[in-house]
């Protein structure tokens, strides 16, 4: 039975790896603030940091789950998409007069299911997570623009009382930050200091070494996909209450942004290396990058250009650094 300790504890030890590059990674975020302070005044305006730091939050929440599922070797490509129902369902939910608890409620189990569909079809129905995900996040866009009849839903005169959520502040910073900060926090102690969290890189590392070690494989995997499925849904509320409306185009290339946050954070896309800390560190990087684009007047397009370079560029620092430890 010590096996299996040994196995997770030294799995669980990954979270290491990767702290150079992660003290690199907060360099890289200083010079990026400093360079933006040079090239626009309007950087450090309060109104434009409170701005940043809200897109961190907003990208950086679904972010956490994207690196749970990228830890145990899988992707998700379908948060989006379940963005995208969950908006809709909330919009729908408010319209129809529930109480704020039971729609909040209500759509973080929806959140939840579809991502435990996910996880059904991958572990039980043994196929590639890439696919699974890919026709979860089709269906799940079908399902949001049916519900939705192809139009925003307004939340009408529901509006005020959910406003805090998106809009709020509390003690300075706005609410959805504080919200990241949560998230963060519960998954950096789920992946540093629980037996979970060990496994979730045990089965990264190395799936068969894990079941023969007595790891639950198939349920570890299956757990991960709940999880980006949850922090997906509570995305959503979010949106909702900021935008007043459901969206059910929200969401659309988020798991694009997700996937370049965790990567340029650290998290190998090979399994069982990396951390929410630079997750953290990713998506001020990115919603810092993206802000210096919007105030020099870039195109939305070169946007997309110059975030594809940096998915790239991450993947290939990353494969680099693995061929210099074969030799």
């Amino acid at each position: 039975m010590a096996a299996p300790d040994r196995m997770t504890e030294t799995a669980g030890r990954k979270f290491c790896i990767g702290l150079p590059r992660g003290a690199g990674l907060v360099w890289v975020l200083i010079g990026l603030c400093i360079l933006a302070t040079f090239l626009s005044p309007s950087f450090l305006n309060p109104v434009n940091v409170t701005n940043v730091l809200r897109q961190v939050a907003l990208f950086g929440i679904v972010s956490v789950g994207m690196t749970f599922v990228i830890l145990t070797k899988g992707i998700d490509l379908s948060v989006g998409s379940i963005l995208g129902v969950c908006s809709v369902t909330t919009a729908l939910l408010l319209v129809a007069g529930w109480t704020m608890p039971a729609v909040v409620a209500a759509v973080l189990v929806i959140g939840v299911l579809m991502g435990a569909v996910n996880g059904l079809g991958i572990t039980l129905g043994g196929i590639p997570p890439f696919i699974m995900t890919l026709g979860m996040m089709v269906m799940g866009r079908g399902l949001a623009l049916t519900l939705a009849n192809g139009q925003p839903v307004s939340i009408g005169g529901r509006a005020d009382e959910f406003m805090w959520l998106g809009r709020g502040a509390a003690l300075g910073l706005p609410v959805p930050v504080w919200i990241f900060a949560i998230v963060a926090g519960v998954a950096i102690y789920v992946l540093r200091y629980t037996t979970y969290g060990r496994q979730i890189y045990a089965v990264g590392s190395n799936a068969e070494a894990a079941h023969l070690s007595g790891i639950n494989v198939g349920l570890v995997t299956f757990s991960v996909y709940m999880i980006s499925g949850f922090l997906a849904s509570l995305t959503a509320l979010i949106f909702v209450s900021r935008l007043t409306v459901g969206e059910p185009t929200a969401g659309t290339g988020i798991e694009l942004e997700a996937i370049a946050i965790t990567v340029i954070g650290g998290t190998s896309l090979f399994g069982g290396e990396g951390g929410i800390l630079g997750t953290i560190i990713g998506a001020g990087i990115l919603a810092i990058l993206a802000n210096i684009m919007n105030l020099l007047g870039i195109s939305p397009f070169t946007q997309q250009i110059v975030k594809g370079a940096i998915i790239i560029g991450a993947a290939l620092y990353e494969m680099l650094g693995k061929r210099r430890s074969r030799h």
